[in-house]
């Protein structure tokens, strides 16, 4: 929401409500992530965003493949889709921190226009609400074992626990993550060391098991493309990733190394160690499976104190359960901050409309904690699957827009995400999405037979590839830019005061306004409902921007 004062300008000049005006919370949520607030250095960003894939449903989402599917066909159904998504977010991370915008604006200019891209920010959102709710699951779980409250209870407390940390910034992130590493790098080692020591032999009956559901241990192509796509669920993750990294600092000749290894680890490299927590999740859960049942097997908690109990003795409940909290903090805070930045993309546009990010955190956790308290845990599996095929659709479209499209030129070399300058529907990345999910979808509840139904999120994948630059080249890129952006080029830190709201933004957020005849920041663009793109009508003329104002951009 949004409130006016009277000026003496021609019209009144938009004040943004309090929270929505505090960069520290707001981390310009909706914008260019302008370089003066990008302070921190590559290491610090990388391991903020890292300590955001701590979370434990890595372990339930293996067990749960693995005990499905039997070890061959489970481990290499991990393996194949950690390769899928390792190729596909290391263009979508490279691009976050180089144009510094996060997934949805990246979206908006990788094929998918204006309002094509809100689609994709409630398809993000519902990952963020999706994997909230697992998480926050998985610590009510260890609530409930540890201090015996219900779960109910403890779905409750799981969501207000995370609240504080969300509702600030990306300062209050990385201290939060930074802090808590050594605890949950220690805690996340410790089973698998006292596994390695005292039941080695052990390995070799993990290798051979055959799951509990009558699978076999030998290789099954079917099994081995549904537990794919389970795990490929996991693809919208490289989101939450890049909302980190578009808080990257420019990359120079002085830190190329470091930019680049920090934007491997952080952005696609997070599913090199989260692969590694599946297979390892399923070992847990196999080992406990004698002593906790199958359907405790498949909750992260009960697996991880069997696991360490042998080393800690009377200690080992208080230690996992401290473990499974910390862990789901740090990865549910993400959840929250993630979610409340692609909530507000998605209301801002369509209301017109930005009360500020921290209302969204609000909404996001709300609606997870409906999600754990219907029982979202107990569909795991048919979740993740399902979902797969959309997800992965979106990312593929990005993907093959950024690593055929643009270096071929047909498309803008740069990520245009002003609503100033683009088609609100770009039938390239927004139609093979569309296109893409609904044949997968389709073929995922067996309309073309059971192998088509395995492999449906690998085929969206190929038909979003695909289709992006047969469409591009069809158009001739045409509905990419609604109309040309004079302004693109220059001092991309020299900052200019926005006319309606009045404070100064850097180049890269800014757009020349017939309406306001002078420069509009990109937010207040979004959030004019009365001009009805005037800006893009036939014989509206480019407006020269004033010189750059001599001040930096909003603390």
């Amino acid at each position: 929401m949004t409130e006016t004062v009277p000026t003496p300008k021609t019209e009144p000049r938009r004040r943004y409500a309090k929270l929505a005006a505090n960069e520290n919370r707001e981390d310009y949520s909706l914008r260019f992530a302008a370089h003066s607030f990008r302070r921190w250095r590559p290491l610090v960003v990388a391991t903020t965003a890292l300590g955001g894939i701590a979370y434990l449903a890595d372990f339930a989402i293996g067990a749960s493949i693995v005990f499905s599917y039997g070890f061959t066909s489970g481990v290499l159904a991990i393996l194949a889709a950690a390769l899928v998504i390792f190729v596909t977010g290391t263009p979508i991370a490279a691009a976050c921190a180089k144009y510094g915008v996060d997934m949805d604006l990246l979206t908006r200019g990788a094929g998918f226009g204006y309002f094509g891209s809100t689609l994709t920010s409630l398809v993000y959102a519902s990952f963020t609400v999706i994997f909230f709710a697992l998480e926050g699951s998985i610590m009510a779980q260890a609530f409930d074992l540890a201090l015996g409250v219900p779960l109910p209870i403890g779905y409750l407390l799981s969501t207000l626990i995370v609240l504080p940390f969300a509702l600030y910034g990306m300062g209050a992130l990385a201290k939060m993550q930074t802090w808590t590493q050594p605890l949950w790098i220690a805690g996340l080692i410790l089973p698998f060391v006292v596994v390695a020591v005292r039941e080695p032999d052990r390995l070799a009956e993990f290798a051979s098991f055959g799951g509990t559901s009558g699978a076999g241990s030998g290789f099954s192509a079917i099994g081995f493309g549904f537990g794919m796509g389970v795990a490929l669920s996991l693809i919208g993750q490289i989101g939450e990733q890049a909302d980190y990294l578009r808080f990257m600092p420019e990359k120079t000749a002085a830190n190329k190394r470091s930019w680049w290894a920090a934007v491997l680890a952080a952005g696609p490299g997070w599913v090199i160690l989260g692969a590694a927590k599946q297979i390892g999740g399923a070992l847990l859960a196999f080992l406990a499976l004698g002593a906790v049942g199958e359907a405790h097997a498949l909750e992260p908690i009960a697996p991880y104190l069997e696991a360490v109990k042998p080393a800690l003795g009377p200690v080992a409940l208080t230690f996992a359960a401290l473990f499974v909290v910390v862990s789901q903090i740090k990865i549910n805070t993400t959840n929250a901050y993630s979610g409340s930045l692609s909530f507000a993309n998605f209301f801002s546009r369509v209301l017109h409309r930005h009360p500020g990010r921290v209302w969204y955190v609000l909404v996001n956790c709300g609606i997870a904690l409906a999600l754990m308290e219907f029982g979202a845990f107990a569909l795991l599996n048919k979740i993740l699957g399902f979902y797969s095929n959309v997800a992965i659709a979106w990312i593929g479209a990005v993907c093959a827009d950024l690593l055929i499209v643009k270096p071929l030129g047909w498309s803008p070399r740069y990520v245009e995400f002003k609503r100033a300058y683009l088609h609100k529907i770009n039938p390239v990345g927004f139609g093979s999405m569309v296109f893409a999910s609904a044949v997968s979808i389709t073929a995922y509840f067996g309309a073309f037979g059971v192998y088509l139904a395995a492999f449906s999120p690998l085929l969206a994948l190929v038909i979003a590839v695909v289709c992006v630059p047969l469409l591009a080249r069809l158009t001739g890129g045409r509905y990419y830019l609604a109309r040309p952006n004079t302004v693109a080029t220059g001092d991309l830190r020299a900052t200019h005061e926005c006319t309606v709201c009045g404070d100064a933004y850097e180049l890269p957020d800014v757009a020349d306004c017939s309406r306001q005849q002078g420069a509009i920041c990109s937010l207040c663009c979004t959030l004019d409902a009365t001009c009805h793109d005037q800006c893009q009508h036939p014989g509206a003329s480019p407006v020269d921007l004033p010189m750059p104002v001599a001040r930096p951009p909003m603390p």
